[in-house]
């Protein structure tokens, strides 16, 4: 079977950054329903298009078609004195605001130092161009109540 849209695609994979750095040893497969459900990049989704089982590539992704480009206005310095006694560097958390854009997003504390607490709201791997090398263990077609869903059941995917 070939991958297109409305099939469960299995991946072993591992990611590097651009130097050969790993970032990701990829210890589980990846498995996800492809045809721009958001399971995986744009880019990735486009080069594993019409392959099979057994197919290798090794995927460059830039920082904005990974996970972006970072952005210095994401990152905060605030007092201490907001934050619970018992907050560590590299916990992370939803930020409150009265901007509606902002809701949702993930902040990591990055540094705690002189009653300051600095948090950051870009992904941890923002700013970073990477490569992503794969191979397809597994495609099959995804079921009526995946594609409803928009994600992959059951085994490697989500459980309801």
């Amino acid at each position: 079977m070939q991958i297109g849209p409305n099939t469960v695609v299995t991946l072993a994979y591992r990611v590097t950054d651009a130097q050969g750095n790993l970032i990701d040893p990829g210890e589980r497969p990846l498995v996800y329903l492809h045809g721009g459900y958001g399971g995986i990049f744009e880019k990735i989704e486009r080069e594993l298009e019409g392959q099979a089982v057994g197919f290798s590539k090794d995927i460059r992704l830039q920082p904005e078609e990974a996970f972006g480009v970072y952005d210095a206005d994401l990152v905060f310095v605030e007092p201490r004195d907001l934050f619970p006694e018992n907050i560590e560097v590299g916990m992370q958390f939803e930020r409150a605001s009265d901007d509606e854009e902002e809701d949702g997003m993930l902040y990591t504390i990055t540094n705690i130092a002189e009653g300051k607490v600095v948090v950051d709201g870009n992904h941890p791997l923002a700013g970073i161009a990477l490569v992503f090398s794969c191979t397809v263990s597994d495609v099959r077609a995804a079921t009526p109540e995946e594609i409803a869903h928009g994600h992959v059941h059951g085994e490697g995917g989500h459980l309801h």
